[in-house]
C-alpha cells in the first residue's frame, strides 16, 4: 500500500518532500512487481497453449502440432489447436470462438510462431491483424524457412506487439519430429521394442511371442497414436503376423488415423494372408522391396508426409537403423526375465561406437520397466 501510494504521488507530480532515493526504490519495486506479474501470466497462458498443442500430436502431419489460447489479463477467453492438415490452424480456431469486441486488444499465446506464408490456408498473421489482437506471445520460432522470424516483423509493422521464446524448451519439444522433417526431409524415427534383462527380443523355444506384460503392451500402443507410420521387416511379418493397428481409445477419440503400416522386404516373398494385407486397413499398408532403410524413410517423408516413424521390427532391422544413425529416440520395455543366447538380440549387428541416450525417463509398469530417451548421435566410445 505504501509503495503504491508513493508511486502514484510521483507520477501525478506530487513528489515534493520525498527523498530521491525513496522515489527511485519505489519506482524500481513497482516496475519489478508489474514485470514479474506479466511474466507469470504469460507463462501460465503458454502452459495452457501447450496443453492444447498436446491434443494435436500425431494428427497434423505434414503440419506441426500447435496450440493457442486468447486471453485478456489473467482470463482465458478461447482455446484452439490444429486438428488436421488442411484444417484451421490453432490461432484461427481460437479466433473463431470470439466476437470482434472480445478480440480487440487481447493477447494471443501460440506455441509456435504464427505462419506468415500461404499454404492450404491463409497466413495466420493476417487473421491476427484483422481480428484486432493487440499482442502475440509465442514459444518456438518457426524452423520453416518460409516463415522463420517473419511474423514478428509483420506484426510490428502493423502496430502489434510480439514476444517469442516463452517456455521455449517445451514448445520446441512438442514440434521436435516436425522440426527434423521440415529441415532435413527425413522423419523422426522411434525405435520401440520389448526385451529381456539380457537384451533379447524373443523367448527360448516355444514359450510364446510376448516378453512384456499386457500393461506394457497397452502403454506401447499409445505410441502408435503419436506417429505417422509403423515399420517392420519381412521376418517380423512372417514370424508374428502383427496387426500393427491403432487401438488406443484416447487416440481414436481424437480422430487419429490408422498409421501407415510399412513392410521392408528384400525379395518380396511375403504371406498374402497376413493381417496387414487382409484387414479393414489394408489400404494403409505399403511394401518396399530391395530398398535401403534411408531411402524408405526419405520416401515416407516426401511422398506420404510422414513426420514420424516408429520401427517395431526385429534385431536386424533395429541394428541397421542404429548402425546407420537413423534412430532419434528409443522406447524400450524391459521384462524381468532372462532368455539366453538363443534369443534375438536387440541390436543384431556390429556398431562402430556405442550409442547413448539423453533426457532419459524411466517408468515402472507392473513388473516391467519402460526406458525412453533421445539417441545421442555423437560417438560415445568411453562412457566415463
Amino acid at each position: 500500500m505504501l509503495m503504491g501510494s508513493l508511486f502514484w504521488r510521483f507520477v501525478s507530480g506530487d513528489w515534493q518532500g520525498l527523498p530521491q532515493g525513496r522515489i527511485a526504490n519505489c519506482l524500481l519495486g513497482v516496475c519489478y512487481r508489474v514485470s514479474v506479474s506479466q511474466q507469470d501470466i504469460d507463462v501460465a497462458h503458454m502452459r495452457a497453449a501447450l496443453r492444447e498443442a498436446s491434443k494435436a500430436v500425431g494428427l497434423t502431419s505434414p503440419n506441426p502440432p500447435v496450440g493457442c489460447v486468447i486471453a485478456k489479463g489473467r482470463k482465458i477467453l478461447a482455446k484452439g489447436h490444429h486438428r488436421y492438415a488442411g484444417g484451421p490452424h490453432a490461432e484461427i480456431e481460437a479466433i473463431q470462438c470470439l466476437t470482434a469486441k472480445a478480440l480487440k486488444g487481447s493477447t494471443a499465446y501460440v506455441t509456435l510462431e504464427p505462419c506468415s506464408s500461404k499454404g492450404k490456408t491463409p497466413p495466420c498473421v493476417n487473421a491476427i491483424r484483422e481480428a484486432g489482437i493487440g499482442r502475440v506471445v509465442y514459444g518456438s520460432e518457426d524452423p520453416n524457412p518460409k516463415n522463420k522470424g517473419k511474423a514478428a516483423r509483420i506484426l510490428r509493422r502493423h502496430g502489434i506487439l510480439s514476444q517469442g521464446g516463452v517456455l521455449l524448451r517445451p514448445c520446441d519439444e512438442i514440434i521436435r519430429p516436425w522440426r527434423k522433417f521440415i529441415t532435413t526431409g527425413m522423419p523422426w524415427v522411434i525405435a520401440k521394442a520389448a526385451m529381456s534383462l539380457d537384451g533379447r527380443l524373443t523367448r527360448p523355444g516355444n514359450e510364446g511371442q510376448w516378453l512384456s506384460s499386457t500393461a506394457s503392451r497397452k502403454d506401447a500402443g499409445k505410441l502408435r497414436g503419436e506417429v505417422d507410420a509403423i515399420l517392420i521387416g519381412a521376418n517380423t511379418l512372417r514370424d508374428d503376423n502383427p496387426a500393427l493397428t491403432l487401438r488406443d481409445p484416447a487416440a481414436l477419440r481424437r480422430g487419429k488415423q490408422q498409421p501407415l503400416r510399412v513392410v521392408l522386404t528384400r525379395k518380396g516373398r511375403l504371406p498374402k494372408r497376413a493381417q496387414v494385407f487382409t484387414d479393414s486397413h489394408c489400404d494403409r499398408t505399403l511394401v518396399y522391396k530391395a530398398k535401403s532403410l534411408r531411402v524408405v524413410l526419405k520416401d515416407l517423408a516426401a511422398k506420404h508426409g510422414c513426420a514420424s516413424v516408429m520401427i517395431e521390427g526385429g534385431g536386424k532391422l533395429l541394428g541397421d537403423a542404429f548402425s546407420r544413425g537413423l534412430v532419434d529416440e528409443a522406447c524400450l520395455y524391459i521384462a524381468p526375465i532372462f532368455c539366453g543366447l538363443a534369443g534375438v538380440p536387440l541390436v543384431g549387428t556390429s556398431l562402430s561406437s556405442s550409442k547413448g541416450l539423453l533426457d532419459v525417463s524411466v517408468k515402472r509398469i507392473g513388473q516391467d520397466l519402460r526406458i525412453r530417451g533421445l539417441v545421442d548421435q555423437a560417438k560415445v566410445g568411453d562412457a566415463s
